[in-house]
């Protein structure tokens, strides 16, 4: 049965979070720094949490963590450095975490970036969108087990519409490079990784959803010049001028799967404005693919990631 909530998306991360009491709960978030990361950090930590921004630049992840203790009152608001496309830095974080975890918030990435590859060879959307987060859920899968309970969210975007996983060339060796199909690629593996991590792990009560937060315009889109969204609005169906949600209502959603009651013991689902969506309809930007929820796409996904971060 498809989960609906009371909100929807004008609704912000406070609003989702009324009456959410995470006292003694322990979370990630990964990017917590810039976007979205900030409010899903601020909003978890004013519900009570401890929590730790996973960053690159500890520097203003330092100056964010004092931000979030200064608004909320909670001093529980720590900084740990982290390089998602750096398997040394991903294993580095892992073998550190000490204790249960109840909230991997997997959050950071790049979108539409130029051709850039990591020491591995990967390319650079693909490893830091879906094999850094891949290998820290695995790596933490002990910590998150003995939370009892515990929730992993993978945010991921409508540009998931874009591309499902090309198997025969994930990194882009043989077939050009295009920005936006790189990324959209990136995005189904989040949603892949939520459909397979919920079928291994909900015996260990560890639930996995995926969500679109929305058009929201942050650093995200360093890569993208303004002439670029406006077009991509319009082909959307929208006018020329974008509608964004400001960070606190694209923090929502994030929020909702992080949190909301009504997702217990739910796993393996895709969510935007704050509801689980609906399938894709050919022509439009909204919906889920059927592919992004295919469980043998998602099994298939699985071994070669574990093949790539061996």
């Amino acid at each position: 049965m498809r989960i609906t909530t009371p909100f929807g998306a004008t609704s912000t991360a406070a609003e989702v979070a009324a009456g959410v009491d995470l006292t003694g709960r322990r979370a990630i978030v990964t990017g917590g720094a810039s976007g979205i990361g900030v409010e899903t950090a601020r909003t978890l930590a004013a519900a009570g949490a401890e929590v730790t921004l996973a960053v690159r630049n500890t520097e203003a992840g330092d100056r964010t963590a004092a931000d979030i203790i200064e608004s909320t009152g909670n001093k529980q608001v720590l900084v740990a450095p982290l390089d998602l496309s750096d398997r040394a830095s991903v294993a580095a974080f892992t073998a550190g975490w000490d204790g249960p975890l109840h909230l991997l918030i997997n959050n950071a990435g790049v979108m539409a970036s130029p051709l850039q590859r990591t020491a591995d060879g990967w390319e650079m959307q693909f490893a830091t969108n879906h094999l850094g987060h891949f290998a820290l859920a695995t790596g933490l899968h002990g910590a998150l087990a003995a939370a009892g309970g515990a929730r992993v969210v993978a945010v991921s975007s409508s540009a998931h519409l874009r591309s499902p996983i090309v198997f025969d060339d994930i990194m882009f060796e043989r077939r050009e490079y295009e920005p936006w199909s790189a990324y959209g690629q990136s995005k189904t593996a989040n949603v892949l990784f939520a459909v397979e991590a919920t079928r291994r792990w909900a015996a260990d009560g560890i639930f996995t959803n995926a969500l679109m937060p929305g058009g929201i315009r942050t650093n995200l889109q360093r890569y993208v010049s303004d002439e670029e969204l406006a077009r991509m609005r319009r082909a959307a169906g929208g006018s020329g001028a974008p509608n964004w949600k400001t960070v606190e209502q694209g923090a929502a959603t994030t929020i909702l799967v992080a949190t909301s009651p009504l997702l217990d013991g739910i796993g393996g689902r895709y969510f935007e404005d704050c509801d689980e969506a609906r399938p894709n309809e050919p022509g439009t930007r909204t919906g889920v693919a059927a592919y992004a929820l295919d469980p043998e796409a998602a099994a298939r996904l699985w071994t070669v990631s574990e093949q790539f971060v061996a």
